[in-house]
């Protein structure tokens, strides 16, 4: 129970690595506050995880493109909770809309604005919102969920690319400035295998399968006993000497890059 007197909030809750994490949490005991674009779906899996682990689990809707929505969540956790002790920055979605993948000539303006709202900016507001809470208790952690593909410069993800290396960029940034204070910023780029990687696999099975050969350890990570362990540790007490790094959760995945090529749409 590592994280029982822990309270922690979780953007992006509602599947994937977001609910991946939030599962491991809820067996290590922590309070939670998990949001989503769908509300519905984050209720369900909070419902789950009380009945499971009787841990304590509140939910909301939030769009976390809209700065109004996120400074309203992070306070609802705090008037309930007391506090918000440990911030997982891990939302993101295409915008409504969107065409595929685009080379960096072809990227739209408001793909671009999007991807900036979604990853850095939306994790600003949480992070700033947080940040008083967590300095007067001289305790906090916060984990921004980046991206191998911004790292490596994988073609056709412009602006994916951009928004997650500039959350990394405030991640480091925040680390520095905060680290006097208790609080503990890393970054994970992982590697998993979520809804969103499903729907990628099925449309380019053989760049999937050349991924997955290169892959040291054969396999995508699963999202709670693979991503959501390694963001366990940047959570609780043993990470009080780390901060402002980039774990790469991957399978290895990022030692020698990875052949990712996806199809591109006129």
């Amino acid at each position: 129970m590592r994280l029982h007197d822990r309270v922690a909030l979780i953007t992006g809750a509602a599947a994937g690595i977001g609910a991946g994490v939030a599962r491991r949490f809820a067996r290590e005991g922590a309070s939670l506050w998990l949001c989503d674009i769908d509300g519905a779906a984050c209720a369900a899996l909070a419902d789950a995880l009380h009945h499971s682990h009787g841990v304590a689990v509140q939910t909301s809707a939030c769009d976390v493109t809209v700065q109004d929505q996120v400074l309203a969540t992070v306070q609802a956790a705090i008037a309930h909770f007391g506090r918000v002790d440990i911030l997982v920055n891990n939302a993101w979605g295409r915008r409504p809309g969107q065409r595929g993948y685009a080379a960096v000539q072809d990227l739209q303006t408001e793909d671009i604005d999007w991807a900036m709202d979604m990853a850095p900016k939306a994790a600003l507001w949480a992070m700033q919102a947080v940040q008083p809470g967590m300095r007067a208790h001289g305790w906090g952690r916060i984990i921004n969920m980046c991206s191998l593909n911004g790292v490596n410069a994988h073609p056709y993800t412009g602006d994916y690319n951009m928004a997650k290396e500039a959350l990394r960029t405030l991640t480091r940034t925040a680390a520095r400035e905060w680290a006097a204070d208790g609080i503990c910023c890393n970054a994970i780029c992982p590697g998993a295998a979520t809804e969103a990687y499903q729907k990628f696999a099925k449309a380019n099975p053989d760049n999937a399968a050349a991924l997955l050969r290169l892959n040291p350890m054969g396999r995508m990570g699963d999202p709670e006993h693979d991503i959501g362990s390694v963001a366990l540790f940047l959570a609780s007490d043993d990470c009080r000497y780390l901060t402002g790094n980039t774990l790469f959760v991957d399978g290895g995945s990022h030692i020698n890059g990875v052949p990712w090529l996806p199809q591109t749409k006129a």
